[in-house]
């Protein structure tokens, strides 16, 4: 056993308690009415108001939403357990993480140890706070029980002990990270669910942005602020490149979105200076490997390349805090060519559902998990990455 580690919940563990646990079926009347509990401490609580993210991931707890996702994902006829102990890495750049891979593995009935990011978020705090204030009623200790928050850095050993008996690691972030915890070795039937990083995308119909009222392209305009800008674009989720369907009111549509987005983002985000640098210094290493074209705007809050080639590496050529790529295109089909493994998301707006189910079964692709609408890239699902984490958390025994 290890101490290199900072104990964020409960105050006190028994380990020797924790490992015995024996997996309980997915989305149990005692994990949905914890969960359903914090839901609405968080809604409650005035400071959550400042983080959006924490209200999603609390409106995300609600039982009337868990009972709804029971209806989806869990079927009579099957004989289903949790598989045991999860072990979580959350990753450094996104807050709110964290809890959703959290109540994955509680609703899949689970115990679960989580790795909490070393940098400091209020969000996280929030959570861990109301978790405790949930325990000292006394009301909820089967669930709770289930769960461990901890925070350590790279120096700590605790990743080697909390692999060794884990049934099943939860990996988020880069590719290097993911190669750095799989040095820890697991037990024989462990397995790793590995959340590498990711690029997405977005595609747009000119025609509907132009046919869109003042309204429509406000919520348009935070739905894209919310994809991109809320999290710094460093989201996996989040869209870098733009592609835009060719049409005669193309000019006219990109006006109309970038002016309604540059004027959301001018209004609610703070641009550091040290990112107006890397964006002026991503823009000159993209323009030395490919034909590129920046497009005016106000300011650099928003920054604007126009792709006159596709290149199959443009995910190699990302920039954060608002530094897009676009592409015009005729077809979907020219976006097949470069999707691999990489790719994630594709956001979309103005494009109907028939149009994208074809064009991802007519290309044979190998990536995009998700397609999403415009607004709802980071909007966490049970089914996440290609992964159903309830099917993927829970086994099934099989009575002949």
């Amino acid at each position: 056993m290890t101490n290199n580690y900072d104990l964020l919940f409960p105050k006190l563990i028994d380990w020797d308690r924790f490992i015995a646990f024996r997996p309980d079926v997915p989305f149990s009347d005692e994990v949905i009415e914890l969960l359903n509990t914090l839901s609405s401490a968080l809604m409650t609580d005035r400071s959550s108001r400042f983080y959006p993210d924490v209200i999603t991931f609390a409106y995300f707890c609600r039982k009337a939403n868990l009972l709804k996702l029971k209806n989806e994902y869990v079927k009579e006829c099957e004989l289903k357990l949790g598989r045991g102990i999860l072990f979580h890495i959350a990753p450094s750049n996104v807050p709110i993480n964290f809890g959703y891979s959290l109540v994955a593995g509680l609703l899949a009935g689970n115990a679960n140890i989580v790795r909490v990011s070393t940098k400091h978020f209020t969000q996280v705090d929030l959570i861990v706070d109301h978790l405790h204030e949930l325990l000292e009623t006394g009301k909820y200790d089967d669930a709770a029980n289930r769960i461990v928050l901890v925070r350590y850095d790279r120096t700590s050993d605790a990743s080697e002990y909390f692999s060794q008996i884990a049934n099943v690691r939860v990996i988020w972030g880069g590719d290097k990270t993911i190669q750095t915890i799989r040095q820890n070795m697991l037990p024989a039937r462990s397995f790793d669910v590995c959340f590498a990083d990711r690029y997405s995308i977005a595609a747009v119909n000119p025609k509907a942005v132009i046919e869109a009222s003042d309204t429509d392209m406000k919520n348009l305009a935070e739905a894209f602020y919310n994809d991109t800008y809320l999290f710094d674009q460093n989201a996996c989720s989040a869209p870098h490149t733009i592609f835009w369907m060719d049409d005669v009111c193309l000019k006219d549509a990109k006006m109309k979105f970038w002016n309604a987005v540059h004027k959301c983002v001018s209004a609610k985000y703070t641009l550091q200076s040290v990112m107006s640098v890397d964006k002026l210094t991503a823009f000159y290493r993209q323009s030395a490997f490919m034909n590129i074209n920046a497009e005016k705007m106000p300011d650099n809050v928003v920054v604007r390349v126009e792709l006159r080639e596709l290149c199959n590496n443009i995910e190699d050529f990302r920039c954060a805090c608002g530094y897009f790529s676009e592409k015009t295109i005729s077809s979907l089909d020219e976006i097949a060519s470069i999707i691999n493994v990489k790719y994630q998301t594709l956001a979309y707006y103005g494009l109907s559902r028939n149009e994208l189910k074809s064009f991802v079964l007519r290309n044979h692709l190998s990536g995009l998990d998700r397609i999403v609408p415009m607004g709802e890239t980071t909007v966490f699902s049970l089914t996440w990455d290609g992964f159903n984490l309830i099917d993927t958390f829970t086994r099934e025994v099989c009575i002949l």
